[in-house]
This record gives structure tokens, sequence and C-alpha cells, in this order.
């Protein structure tokens, strides 16, 4: 391991030796090996994903040479998967990478139960009919996509999951669990046994905020009817009560506690997110349930029950002005909590195993004490079918986009994106894909989206002439540099399924060249 350690060390830091091992076990497909779907596959080699197997039947023309880095003046009419295969091989002899020289569309059509082996599909490039078909082969596989595609200066990425469960969801911005709006018993009685009229100064100075809050907080509720601080006035007057315990301008510990008052100020028990997320009718465990939803039904007996309403606690706690003696207190104050709150799901997990007739050590205690640490943070990302997508349009956020200055661009890409697809299912090209006739192709593109507009819902909305001009004079080339981007934004987004780390886009991603936007449409 030391040697994929110094290997991969940078993306351990972001990920972690679990991250890593997911991608190293993730088998990928990537579906047509041009500059975009090359671009993807080159940043999963380079992280150290288990094995690529590229599906691509063309061949290698003297164009590729000029937006592909995978292939050279060498491999001109050879298998353009052959030659990518080769190149990606050589970036990083620990993937096992293979081709199949065979045209994705004829493979989606004739032979579906192929895709079942991957962990990942990543479809670039593909026309709608196949887009439908695809994402209804995964889905029935259990296999995750990604639709990835580059036209001219503009391109989409898309995830297609059922069901994609988050637990560590690595926020941002995230309040640390300190409960000192809610402390438990231990807590309480630790904060009660030290004195803030304490005369020695340097003692004085050196009380950690959490006790120096957990103390004012009990004394503020005590006299306002065991209430906290909720207005803007009662939050100041609070802040006040705090500076007012200052005995010199410079404790560092009371500067602290007055900027970590509003953590005393925000609402106790779970938030909206994970309510919702143990309402949801999967909660209900049964013998098919993921590990997930196993330990998301022990979560929500958890809150009704032990945790009176709080998640099980982190355990950690931030640096602070202290002394060592109270830090090391408090630490294991949290510890001890944490520890115990564990304890108590381990066994609401077991229980909850054996009633669904499974093995009750079948999740283990490194798995459960990662949810009880992310317990606040868990995600259910779940996405629309592209066959429903297609078929149902959620004509009001159409229209809504189309209206909106900062989205109607990406929203015309978006149904620009979908009308030459129907511009080449009539015609057998694309909008000025060869030279000549391109005020016809221009005439027909627009008819073309008109019909596709009045399908969304949306008839009497016209698209502007400048974006159709544009996506003819694009002629489905694809640049090198949005291939580049969109690829990247591609890989990223495999890095978190495949890891089940932080969140991926939900909707559909539309990268617009001209005005260099990035957007999300929710459809």
């Amino acid at each position: 391991m030391s040697e994929s350690k110094n290997k991969y060390d940078r993306q351990l830091r972001i990920w972690g030796e679990l991250g890593q091992a997911s991608l190293e076990e993730a088998s990928i497909c990537l579906l047509n090996c041009g500059p975009t779907g090359s671009e993807a596959l080159k940043n999963l080699v380079l992280g150290g994903v288990g094995s690529i197997t590229i599906v691509d039947g063309s061949k290698v023309e003297i164009g590729d040479l000029g937006n592909n880095f995978m292939v050279d003046e060498m491999s001109v009419g050879q298998s353009k998967a052959k030659s990518a295969c080769a190149f990606l091989q050589e970036l990083n002899d620990a993937v096992k990478a293979k081709f199949i020289e065979e045209n994705p569309d004829t493979l989606i059509s004739t032979n579906p139960s192929f895709f079942s082996q991957f962990t990942l599909v990543i479809a670039t490039q593909l026309v709608e009919d196949s887009m439908v078909k695809l994402d209804r082969i995964c889905r029935g596989a259990n296999v995750k996509l990604v639709f990835v595609r580059s036209y001219g200066l503009a391109g989409f990425v898309r995830v297609s999951v059922k069901e994609h469960t988050i637990i560590d969801s690595k926020p941002d911005h995230f309040l640390d669990d300190l409960r000192l709006n809610n402390p438990w018993p231990e807590l309480k009685s630790f904060v009660e046994t030290v004195d803030l009229n304490v005369s020695d100064p340097v003692a004085h100075k050196h009380i950690p905020y959490v006790v120096i809050l957990v103390k004012m907080a009990d004394e503020w509720a005590q006299s306002h009817s065991g209430n906290l601080p909720s207005t803007r006035e009662e939050k100041k007057e609070f802040k006040d009560l705090v500076k007012s315990k200052m005995i010199s301008m410079d404790e560092d510990n009371y500067k602290e506690a007055i900027e970590a008052a509003f953590k005393v100020f925000a609402p106790r028990g779970i938030s909206s997110e994970i309510l919702q997320i143990s309402n949801d009718s999967c909660a209900e465990a049964s013998s098919n349930s993921s590990d997930f939803w196993v330990m998301v039904a022990a979560l929500k007996e958890f809150v009704s029950n032990e945790g009176e309403g709080e998640a099980p606690l982190e355990g950690s706690i931030p640096d602070m002005t202290s002394s060592t003696e109270h830090y090391i207190n408090l630490q294991k104050i949290y510890l001890a909590k944490a520890e115990a709150d564990f304890l108590v799901m381990e066994e609401r997990v077991k229980k909850i195993l054996k009633k669904i007739g499974r093995d009750p050590s079948s999740i283990s205690k490194p798995t459960i004490k990662i949810f009880c640490k992310n317990a606040r943070k868990l995600k259910v990302c779940r996405y629309r079918m592209v066959e429903d997508e297609f078929s149902n349009p959620s004509v009001t956020e159409i229209q809504k986009c189309l209206a909106d200055e900062d989205y109607s661009g990406a929203m015309g890409f978006y149904i620009l994106l979908r009308a030459v697809d129907r511009f080449a299912a009539n015609y057998n090209k694309f909008p000025g894909q060869f030279d000549g006739g391109m005020d016809e192709d221009i005439s027909r593109l627009k008819t073309t989206a008109l019909s596709l507009l009045t399908d969304l819902g949306c008839n009497g909305t016209v698209l502007p002439d400048d974006l159709i001009n544009e996506m003819c004079r694009f002629g489905a080339s694809e640049l090198h540099v949005v291939a580049a981007f969109i690829g990247g934004i591609a890989s990223q987004e495999v890095i978190k399924l495949v890891t089940k780390q932080f969140v991926p886009m939900l909707g559909t991603y539309i990268f617009n060249g001209i005005d260099h936007k990035s957007q999300l449409l929710t459809l």
C-alpha cells in the first residue's frame, strides 16, 4: 500500500483511503472515445480506477489528430478504441485497460446485458434515442450512469442513478456538534465544576468557551422561563451578558465565546433534511434494504428514544483557548458521549438486521461509526429517468428558464442539443456538419427546434437566431478545449459517485462556452 500511498498522496488527503479503495475496485466503461470521453477517462486513469473498458467502433481519422491527445499519426486508419486504450494504459500501469471495437449504439440495442458487469458507465456523444435505452438498461442492472456531451462551444453532463446515498457528504460549511443549546447531563455536571468567578486572572482567561456558553445559556434560561435567546434583541442581550463576565480586554476565551454565541441560538434537534430522510418510505427496513437505509432506520429510533430529538454526537471539539486540563476533560466528555451513542446505534442496527432476517453483524462497526459521525450530513440523491424527462417535461421549469435572462442561454442550448438529435434522425447528418447547404440547415434546425418547443409545452416561444446559427456553425464538432473541460467535470462527478463522498450534481449541467457560464437545470 505504501507505494500506492505515495503515488496518490495528494488525492488521499481529499477522499481518504476508503475513497481510494472504492476507486481501485471500480470498473468503468466508456462509450465513444472522442476527445470528451478520452479526457474524462484520462483523469480517472490517473486517479487509479480499477479497470476501464473502451467501446468505440470507429477508426482514427486525420481530423482526430487535432482534438484528441490519445491518438497519433501512427494510429490513423486503426481502431480508435485500441489506440486510446494503449495511450491511457501508459498513464498508469496499475489500471486494467481493455477495448471493444463496436459501435456503442449497436451494443445498446443488441447486447444490453453487457453493461451489468460495470460499476459505472460514462456515455459520451450519444443521441437521444440511445440515451433513453441505455438509461433503462443501467437502472435495471443497478449500474451508475453519467451522460456527457460536448458540441462546439456547448456541452452537458447529466448523472442518472435511481438512488445515490451518501454518508460522508463533506459539506463546505457545517456547524460543529457541540450541543451548547442542548447539553447532556455529563457535560452539564462538568460545567458546574468550573467557577466563572475564579479570582486567578490566568485561570479566568483559560476557561474554554464551551463552558462559558453552557453556563451563560443556563443562567439565561433560568430567567427566561427555560427558553434560549431567539429574537435579535435577545441575542444581542445574551452576547452583552457574556461580555460582562470579562475581567480584562485581552481574554481570548471570552472573545471566542461571543463569536460562538450563535451556536447557542441554533435550533435544537435534527435538521429538516435529516428528518425528511428518516421519514422516507425506504427508512422502513425490509429484507432488501441497503445498509444505508438499515442505519437510517436505526437513526430514526435513536432520535426518538435515547437521542431525545438529537442525532448521535460526533464527538470531536475544535481548538479553543483553554487550559490543557479543561480541554482534555472536555475532549474526554465529548468522546465518551459519542462512544455511548455509537454503542446504542450498533445495538439498534443489530436488532433491525435480525428482524429483517439478515446476519446481525453484516454491517461492520467501522461503517456504523462513520455513519454516526456523519449522521447530521446524510444525503439522498434521486434522479429522474431520462425517458421521463423527455416524455413528461417540466413545462413550468422550462418556461421559467427561457424567460430568465440568466438561464435562457443554458436552456436554449439544452433545447438545441436535443433539436440537433432530432435533426440528425431526420436528415442523417448534424446541422452544418458538411460543407455547403448552411442556410438550408439553419432553417431546418429552426423548424426542428420550434416543433421540439411545442412538444415541450412552450409553443409560441422562439430561440434567438444567433444561437441557432451558432449551433449550425458548430457542425457537431468536438473542440479539444471544451472536451477537456466537460470531461473534467464528468470525471469529478464519477469520483463522487464511486467514492460515495461529496454530493453529485442534481440536474442537467450545461456549459455555455460563448458566455463562459456553467449552469445547472433542474428538469
